[in-house]
């Protein structure tokens, strides 16, 4: 079938990409889905610093490449080995499938899954070299979703199915921001009475983790970010105290949980240093790939300290994606407030400027505005 979708044609172009155009929008072929796959009518989808990352070139990854990874949609038709979904059911798009054969995927959401990391490495999907093309010429699946598109093919172990009446766009905050900032607190530091925790790093995923925190109950939440706009946000969210990195450092400001969420060394410096002793510092951003830190190491056996990365937040998605949902519906996690604005497919050179700017929380591709 024929697809409009988002492809990134090369990385590293300069800024603005306003001007520089490193995505083209246009039409595509897309295969059927095979055995164990699913074809998804996407809805929405969210623009994520993991996006911007291929962009710029910090995460490398075969081009050209159909982009997005944080989206949702409902079922189109299903694969003759997919029995418990259905044709019109609203479902998220989680970015690393999980085969649940690998000894990664025994570790309760600790490790990547081992297949779904290569497949998505190769720009393939879980089970199959790939379904999209545009001129005979192969276009590589990003991430196993390639959601900036009307419509994607993927394998059923990228899916998970939620309410229909859950917003597409609520819905696909569940599949990153969501997974990512929430199992950072869930499934990594879970809080007790009484602890506090801090968010270094206030885009999609820190606002989700500030979110999860306040709905957990955690009483001291600390937000932190070079950018007012964001400080300002994080109060209306739920943050207890707001504070800028150079401020955290001056007045050693400290938590037992200090989760970074900026994907900078920088940041990851920051959180380091404020973690109270014996207290646990939880990275979830994504630096590149040669970023290096400095780390003072008697502090982590003088004052027993903890690092962790998490990657997807230690999610295991069909587990945590019903959580979400639940705590939504009870209003404990209203996840639409991170939605920085509702824009269309053509607009997404512009918005991955809005977002390396960080002036932007999440940009939501809206594919009714198609």
């Amino acid at each position: 079938m024929h697809i409009r979708g988002a492809v990134l044609e090369e990385t590293g172009r300069e800024r603005p990409y306003a001007d520089s155009r490193p995505i083209s929008v246009g039409r595509l072929e897309l295969g059927d889905p095979g055995p164990t796959e699913v074809l998804v009518a996407i809805e929405a989808a969210g623009l994520c610093h993991s996006d911007l990352s291929v962009v710029d070139g910090n995460r490398p990854r075969p081009l050209p490449m159909l982009l997005g990874h944080e989206a949702a949609g409902v079922v189109a038709a299903v694969g003759e080995r997919v029995a418990d979904l259905r044709v019109g059911q609203r479902v998220v798009m989680s970015f690393l499938p999980r085969c649940e054969e690998c000894a990664a995927c025994a570790r309760d959401g600790q490790l990547p899954c081992t297949s779904g990391s290569r497949s998505n490495g190769a720009g393939e999907l879980l089970h199959h070299s790939g379904h999209l093309s545009r001129g005979g010429a192969r276009v590589h699946h990003h991430l196993g979703v390639s959601g900036f598109a009307t419509h994607a093919v993927v394998d059923r172990a990228s899916l998970v199915p939620v309410g229909n009446s859950v917003p597409p766009e609520v819905a696909a905050l569940f599949g990153c921001a969501v997974l990512t900032g929430g199992g950072a607190v869930l499934n990594v530091a879970k809080p007790r009475a009484g602890d506090s925790l801090m968010v270094v790093g206030l885009g999609g995923v820190g606002m989700a983790a500030l979110l999860t925190a306040k709905a957990v109950g955690v009483e001291r939440i600390i937000a932190v970010d070079r950018l007012p706009e964001k400080l300002a946000m994080a109060e209306e969210l739920g943050a207890t105290e707001t504070y800028t990195p150079g401020w955290v450092a001056e007045q050693g400001v400290r938590a037992r949980y200090v989760i970074e969420c900026a994907g900078h060394p920088a940041a990851f410096e920051t959180a380091y240093a404020a973690t109270e002793p014996g207290g646990m510092t939880i990275t979830v951003g994504l630096p590149g790939p040669d970023a290096t830190v400095n780390l003072p190491p008697l502090s982590l056996t003088a004052e027993a300290r903890t690092i962790v990365g998490s990657y997807l937040g230690s999610a295991v998605p069909a587990r945590d994606i019903p959580r979400y949902e639940q705590m939504w519906r009870d209003g404990r996690l209203p996840v639409e407030k991170l939605i920085s604005a509702r824009i269309r497919l053509d607009e997404i050179n512009e918005a991955m400027d809005l977002l390396a700017d960080g002036k932007a929380v999440r940009q939501i591709i809206m594919f009714d505005q198609e």
